[in-house]
């Protein structure tokens, strides 16, 4: 792993790997991933290609929110290992080239937490309670203090009793009532969390990737927020929003900033940030601020040539106007998968949790354009977020009701079937309880024939999935005008349906929306094509191809 100063920094264009640890590889037998099977599988981190790695949270927790709700931010699960297994784990990554990334969860502890068990034994207006939002209720008490609702569905607002066992006030959780929400207008909070960042970056930690990193500070007196339709996402992009977005947050971002630039190399940043506004966006990566944030925006786009370019062109522009790099991705642990989703007849939808009412998969469709998308986001200047399985053209498992652990599943009631189809653990062989994920099940169970899609049934196969990314993922390292952040340019299309862009020196990325084949339009030579079958000057029908240009099809 270098550390040439005179080089840009690692993470303007490296490719990280999201793992989700729970899912990932299982070292104990239990049936649920963790450090001791994570690290048994660096080497095939290391083969695919990938940069870094951004774990999941593997906290202390009571795990209702599968570690977003944190009792302990300087402890890790017992069932995930140990911080010493942590450090060695971290030891072992530095060694295979690879640097390390943690979630941080700022907005919220879980109700777990030693701070959050004082809160409820102290009184109305004490210390104790001003860590958090508690606020005396409406109407004699009766009602929440606001309107706001959880993300998780229902009122954000929980009501806890007095010492006499009577009503009292009620505290804020924009999630689960498990995970209540921190008042970082505290002292106590933001020293603490400063602390929480040195104590892992003491360890060898490379950066956090931030948890909601919007929603820290509400608005003064927490007002209503009247919406329209009853929907939480309905208003996100209102002005003056109370509790996302607010110009507050951004003084906690430029002290963290500093406290990551005192370490030497110094560690990075990586903003969640749900906005639609890619300028209100850069406004979390200027210079003296965190150093990318994950670009949600282009994850959501509709898979077309139109709705695409749209958003390449507003993240670059929004990132390079303050000098950041622009990051790209296409699912997460919080959205359906990219071959879910690219499976369906309307892709324009936000990306989020499956259900019937989003329509029929058509999951052979869903593969060709997911291949297209990986060429083409891997293709693009910045730095690319993989979400682990994707690479192994995972969709959406079917997760049977009875197995469903995601609290909006919960919460909802059954309406809403939550993210367990995005999280299921990965298949390692074809066979076995668990496909090579552990020695005796899986904690998620896994939907028959997802030992096709397993890591050994791919590998030295050329038409896999696991052999693109990896083709693509070399290419991306060793060609002079991937990586980085080197001119980008449109070039003319053959049809309205297709894209067409140069980066120098002689590299062209040209993706096809379309049913039909489309002409490639410049003079190179095929690098790699998303169709493993002959192109014969074509680009296929929801296809993707990399050319090394030939001198005239350059300029």
């Amino acid at each position: 792993m270098s550390d040439d100063v005179t080089s840009a920094p690692w993470w303007q264009d490296a490719v990280i790997y999201q793992l989700y640890i729970q899912s990932f590889a299982d070292g104990n037998a239990d049936g649920i991933g963790d450090i001791a099977g994570l690290r048994s599988r660096v080497g095939y981190l290391a083969g695919l290609g990938i940069d870094a790695i951004w774990i999941t949270p593997w906290y202390r927790s009571p795990l209702r929110d599968a570690g977003y709700d944190v009792a302990d931010y300087r402890a890790i699960h017992p069932r995930y290992g140990s911080v010493d297994e942590g450090r060695e784990l971290i030891d072992a990554c530095h060694a295979a080239g690879i640097r390390v990334i943690l979630d941080l969860v700022p907005n919220h502890t879980s109700s777990d937490h030693q701070w959050f068990v004082e809160a409820l034994g102290a009184r109305p207006g004490s210390p104790e309670r001003s860590r958090y939002h508690f606020r005396a209720g409406r109407d004699d008490g009766q009602s929440p203090p606001n309107d706001w609702l959880s993300v998780f569905g229902g009122p954000a607002w929980t009501q806890v009793t007095d010492a006499h066992g009577h009503p009292g006030e009620w505290y804020l959780h924009l999630f689960d009532s498990s995970q209540p929400d921190l008042n970082w207008d505290s002292d106590d909070v933001r020293s603490e969390f400063e602390d929480v960042l040195r104590f892992w970056f003491d360890l060898g930690v490379d950066g956090f990737r931030i948890d909601v990193a919007t929603a820290l500070v509400k608005a003064p007196g927490l007002p209503d927020l009247g919406y329209p339709d009853g929907a939480f996402l309905a208003d996100l992009t209102r002005a003056d929003h109370p509790h996302r977005d607010r110009d507050e947050v951004h003084e906690i971002y430029r002290s963290w900033r500093k406290l990551a630039d005192s370490y030497d190399p110094p560690r990075m940043f990586a903003a969640e940030a749900w906005l639609d506004d890619p300028d209100r966006l850069s406004r979390y990566v200027r210079p003296d601020e965190l150093h990318t944030t994950l670009n949600l925006y282009y994850l959501k786009s509709a898979w077309t040539a139109d709705s695409m370019r749209r958003a390449i062109d507003a993240s670059i522009a929004a990132t390079s106007g303050v000098g950041a790099p622009t990051t790209w991705g296409l699912s997460n642990h919080d959205v359906e998968r990219v071959v879910t989703r690219y499976g369906r007849a309307d892709t324009s939808r936000r990306p989020g949790v499956s259900g019937p009412e989003l329509g029929p998969v058509d999951e052979r469709l869903g593969r060709r354009r997911a291949r297209a998308a990986a060429l083409l986001t891997l293709a693009l200047p910045g730095s690319v977020y993989l979400y682990q399985g994707d690479e192994l053209g995972l969709a959406d498992a079917h997760v049977p009701e009875q197995a469903r652990q995601d609290p909006i599943w919960i919460r909802s009631e059954g309406r809403r079937w939550g993210r367990d189809g995005a999280r299921v653990p990965l298949p390692w062989t074809p066979d076995g309880s668990s496909h090579g994920f552990g020695d005796d099940g899986a904690w998620l169970p896994q939907p028959p024939g997802w030992g096709a899609h397993a890591v050994s049934a791919q590998e030295g196969d050329d038409a896999s999935f696991l052999e693109l990314y990896r083709t693509a993922l070399h290419l991306r390292r060793t060609h002079p005008a991937l990586g980085g952040t080197s001119e980008f340019q449109w070039r003319d299309a053959p049809r309205d349906d297709v894209l067409v862009f140069t980066r120098e020196p002689g590299f062209a990325c040209v993706v096809n929306f379309g049913s039909t084949p489309a002409p490639i339009p410049l003079d190179g030579r095929v690098l790699v094509s998303s169709d493993s079958g002959d192109t014969a000057g074509d680009v296929p029908p929801h296809g993707a191809v990399w050319l090394e240009l030939h001198p005239a099809g350059r300029a």
